[in-house]
């Protein structure tokens, strides 16, 4: 059987690893292709690329029918989704639940991810983003809230799911941004002080062989890792 979809992406894409994630819980088979030097206009797979995707965005998925281009991560996620046998699960099988797994989908990428990427970006690429302390901890600072507001929720519900009881699409945006946190920012401190759970909220998440598979070992930093000053 042919591949359901086609994901081009730079390695290493932790958008795409939720894609997988969601569409290996789905059984949709997602091929990824990072066989491309992106934004490069000599390049010929980037022209044909481009030629589908004319905003120059990736992630990109592009059905193996054709019958759909389309970018922006957690649209992408969202289709896969909803494309398989296990829509009502990973969506919700309530408007109650599709809302809640909605916003948490959201909260992944305007709360966690918005604020993990300037710290990231200081420490892997000054270039792009030059680093300054107070850049870093003030990023930080809304990173830690935001994993606060994580931590209560689990507090307050079963602490293994973020909505109901068995995994969604909350769980995979959320851990996404959490996973990729804890290699840089998210380090013994923070989640002492702000979210003492949330590591072995993520370990359990892991126990899933598709999410195990897609996100791979969940690897930790005892102190957050810091950009140097000129």
């Amino acid at each position: 059987m042919a591949p359901f979809a086609t994901i081009y992406t730079y390695p290493n894409n932790v958008r795409v690893q939720r894609a997988q994630a969601v569409a290996k819980l789905n059984g949709l088979e997602i091929v990824e292709d990072s066989d491309f030097q992106l934004a490069n206009p000599s390049d010929p797979k980037w022209a044909a690329i481009l030629a589908k995707f004319p905003y120059g965005k990736v992630p990109a998925l592009s059905t193996t029918d054709g019958s759909l281009n389309l970018t922006e991560g957690q649209a992408i996620v969202r289709f896969l989704a909803d494309s398989g046998p296990k829509s009502e699960q990973l969506l919700g099988r309530t408007a109650v639940d599709r809302a809640l797994i909605e916003q948490w989908a959201c909260f992944a990428e305007q709360e966690l991810l918005t604020n993990l990427y300037p710290c990231m970006l200081m420490v892997h690429r000054p270039d792009l983003v030059p680093y300054t302390p107070e850049g870093y901890d003030a990023s930080a600072k809304k990173f830690e809230r935001a994993v606060k507001h994580v931590e209560n929720t689990l507090a307050k519900g079963n602490g293994k799911f973020l909505v109901g009881d068995e995994v969604t699409v909350a769980d995979v945006m959320v851990a996404g941004a959490l996973i990729l946190a804890s290699k840089l920012l998210l380090d013994a401190e923070m989640k002492k002080s702000a979210a003492p759970s949330v590591e072995g909220y993520l370990k359990g998440l892991l126990e899933i062989p598709e999410l195990k598979e897609s996100f791979g070992e969940l690897v930790t930093v005892q102190e957050r890792l810091r950009g140097k000053t000129e």
